[in-house]
């Protein structure tokens, strides 16, 4: 039972040795990239560039011990040091800043665990395939167009830009383009590319960025104006307590309730997105409970609350990264360097890390499920272009899902807001079994209405319209519930409507295939008193035997009907 619990003793009890060597070189690649953007992204908290190192250490060894995913790198990410940021303008310059800020991180990682133990991961089945896509290809291009000024050694101006702004100030300041470090940049990509194509096996982000350091330092490029990562703090993440106040918590819980919600949207999506392709089986109750743990336990450890990565999660992917050790050993890795590899670590340059997320991005794009999505289906192709849009333009990256799922519902709505209702006549197959074609409207005496798929509220309005254009002069209408998935009041009412026109005219309305629900449902609106007991025809596990003895039943009726009519007649004719 434990092993459900903590995933990774399941896997390391489980553990292939041979997965080690592809887990650890995935690992020293994430965490050279994690090194400079945990410390951006806590900046960008407002809080100091070791907090996010701390956060990517602690939040990425939970997250990986207790969540689903192989590849899900945590910590960190952009849309969420932007919400904290936004969240904590109230306590800045105060004296408990630390201690409520540790204490959102709690509360974030409380409300996500509890949503996971309630087995609320089943939301996330709203967020379809092709909203993944989507969201997948919209976030690798906006991860190149934010790395665009660093490979191309252009300083932005100060303050906040979208990735569109950042691009648009890239061009406009092309004449301080830095020539060292584009260089250095296109040199890390070819690096990349030329070893991936000798044996796509070996680490080429981490031997390029290696190769780029050595430059920096034996060429002196920093004097060139090739800017690196700079100075790494030489610490361990130290313990920490929240500041549990009722005041405190009430003033931070709408925070954390949004940047729970946005951080599982965001966690849950990036593990399905690289599962796809990994064929993995991600469980989102458990990603719900991983991520929960992570920000509970970081709150205790000076950390600041953080989610799925896109990039660091595509990079454990890309290079090959196969089990949840990889996201342990790159908390280990990020610790290593902080205690004796710091000095080394500054040398690392901006623009061979743009190569690397850059190269990242474009695999980002699944080409061949984009083509797949946009010509297989109309409706998911507008649901991923939406999303992709949404996701390049949107100013707050969980938007685009939002989007995405909205304009899905709206979609699956509209149509499902078409009633599907069928007029059929009998046909004795040669067996002797009752099979069915369309009607030719030849044969007045009986009507056979088939009802399908889902008759609820939103589609009420067009099966008012069909079951109207359906009426005739039928002596008897038999209506098939056989097909009927789901089935509302609304759509009953309809229905009742019909059969309170039919018997009003002295015709005889015949139920059949009726399930159990459905007469419950047919009961408790007095339905089956109107129509009568012997008018219902329970479903039957024969194919068709329902309707065909509904059939019986209406021939004999119109037979019967027929012999009164002839008597009547002949009784007038003396």
């Amino acid at each position: 039972m434990i092993y459900k619990f903590i995933p990774i003793l399941d896997t390391l009890r489980n553990y292939d040795k041979k997965n080690f060597k592809f887990d650890l070189i995935a690992a020293l690649t994430v965490a050279v990239v994690a090194l400079p953007q945990t410390m951006a992204y806590a900046m960008i908290a407002g809080v100091h560039p070791a907090y996010g190192l701390y956060s990517g250490i602690v939040l990425t060894i939970i997250a990986s011990s207790f969540g689903s995913s192989n590849q899900l790198a945590t910590g960190p990410t952009n849309a969420i040091c932007l919400l904290i940021a936004s969240y904590m303008i109230p306590f800045a310059g105060s004296s408990d800043f630390f201690a409520n800020l540790f204490l959102l991180t709690f509360l974030v990682g409380a409300i996500q665990l509890t949503m996971g133990i309630l087995r609320l991961g089943s939301l996330v089945n709203y967020v379809s395939h092709a909203v993944i896509v989507g969201f997948t290809a919209g976030a690798g291009i906006i991860i190149a167009m934010g790395q665009l000024n660093n490979l191309m050694g252009i300083k932005l101006p100060s303050g906040h830009l979208s990735s569109i702004g950042k691009v648009m100030a890239c061009f406009e300041s092309i004449d301080k383009l830095n020539y060292h470090a584009f260089g250095i940049g296109l040199f890390t990509i070819a690096v990349i590319i030329i070893l991936k194509r000798i044996n796509k096996n070996l680490p080429g982000a981490l031997l390029s960025v290696i190769f780029s350091v050595v430059l920096v330092i034996v060429l002196d490029l920093e004097k060139y104006g090739v800017n690196v990562v700079g100075q790494i703090p030489q610490a361990i993440p130290p313990l920490s307590m929240p500041n549990f106040n009722l005041s405190a918590i009430g003033d931070l819980g709408t925070g954390a309730a949004v940047i729970a919600i946005i951080g599982l949207v965001e966690a849950v999506s990036i593990s399905k997105a690289i599962a796809s392709k990994t064929h993995q089986k991600i469980d989102p109750n458990q990603e719900f409970i991983g991520q929960g743990m992570a920000n509970i336990g970081g709150s205790f450890f000076s950390s600041i609350a953080g989610s799925g990565s896109f990039t660091r999660s595509a990079i454990t992917y890309q290079n090959g990264g196969r089990t949840k050790v990889t996201g342990i050993l790159v908390g280990i890795i990020i610790l290593i360097v902080l205690i004796f590899l710091a000095p080394f670590a500054r040398y690392i340059p901006n623009a061979s890390l743009a190569g690397v997320i850059m190269l990242v991005a474009y695999s980002m794009i699944d080409k061949r499920a984009l083509a797949k999505v946009i010509t297989t289906n109309r409706n998911d192709g507008i649901v991923l272009l939406v999303t992709m849009l949404t996701t390049i333009f949107a100013p707050h990256l969980e938007q685009a899902i939002y989007a995405g799922v909205a304009i899905s519902i709206v979609l699956y709505l509209k149509d499902t807001g078409v009633a599907v209702v069928r007029n059929l006549e009998p046909v004795r197959g040669t067996d002797g079994r009752f099979v069915e074609q369309i009607g030719n409207g030849q044969d007045t005496s009986i009507s056979i209405l088939q009802l399908e798929g889902n008759l609820y509220f939103g589609s009420s309005a067009d099966l008012d319209k069909k079951l109207s254009d359906s009426y005739s002069n039928s002596k008897v209408f038999l209506v098939r519930f056989k097909s009927v998935a789901i089935i509302d009041i609304t759509a009953l009412e309809v229905i009742e409507s019909f059969i309170n026109r039919a018997l009003e005219e002295e015709k005889r309305v015949i139920l059949s295939g009726v399930t159990p629900n459905i007469l419950r449902m047919l009961n408790k609106m007095h339905i089956v008193d109107h129509v009568g007991k012997e008018n219902i025809f329970m479903e039957d596990d024969e194919v068709f035997a329902t309707s065909g003895k509904a059939l019986d039943e209406a021939s004999s009726f119109v037979r019967s009907v027929s012999y009164k009519t002839e008597k009547r007649s002949t009784q007038a004719s003396y």
